[in-house]
């Protein structure tokens, strides 16, 4: 099985293009959006942190951005509590598909929170900020202070860039995107 781990800046269409390459993919935004929806043991471990804001359960995405709108150092609370089992869910997801010919890693903080390893093979999403912005405005939660909080906790895209192995320009357009996935499949197989 080969790893392919997604890089790339907040809106910048990681999971656009994890999802072209027709492979299993693993979400952890979505994994984490299931999580406030579906576990209880997280609820109150975050209500535990963030009492003020959680009300009840499941989970009200708005509840976790008030409480982060707040406090800065909530962000890294949060992180801790998530990542500890979003790394269980990565771990489930990587056992299941190990007879695959790839996996897709759609990981907002994989380098970050050194969850690749060092045989993965590495894209970064580029895409102009101009467009990302455009985007992300358009999202239902989007909120201007929690997007620059994500960006400060993340590595430099210049270092992201340059650790990738492959680069694919994203201008969102459907064919484009699928013609790199053809490209880097066609070197890595």
């Amino acid at each position: 099985m080969i790893r392919i781990g997604i890089l790339g800046d907040i809106g910048s269409g990681k999971t656009f293009v994890a999802k072209n390459f027709g492979f299993p993919v693993f979400d952890a935004d979505y994994e984490v959006s299931k999580l406030y929806q579906k576990e209880k043991k997280i609820f109150y471990k975050i209500k535990k942190i963030f009492p003020k804001y959680i009300k009840s359960f499941p989970i009200k995405k708005e509840e976790i951005i008030e409480a982060l709108i707040v406090n800065n150092i909530n962000l890294k609370k949060l992180i801790k509590i998530v990542h500890a089992e979003i790394r269980k869910k990565l771990l489930t997801f990587l056992k299941k598909n190990k007879n695959k010919r790839f996996v897709i890693l759609d990981v907002p903080l994989l380098l970050e929170n050194k969850l690749n390893k060092k045989s993965d093979v590495l894209i970064f999403i580029d895409s102009k900020n101009k467009d990302i912005l455009k985007r992300l405005k358009k999202r239902k939660n989007f909120n201007e202070i929690i997007y620059r909080r994500f960006k400060n906790i993340q590595l430099p895209l210049k270092y992201k860039k340059k650790k990738a192995h492959f680069i694919i320009k994203n201008n969102f357009t459907k064919k484009i995107v699928q013609n790199n996935i053809k490209t880097i499949l066609n070197t890595l197989i």
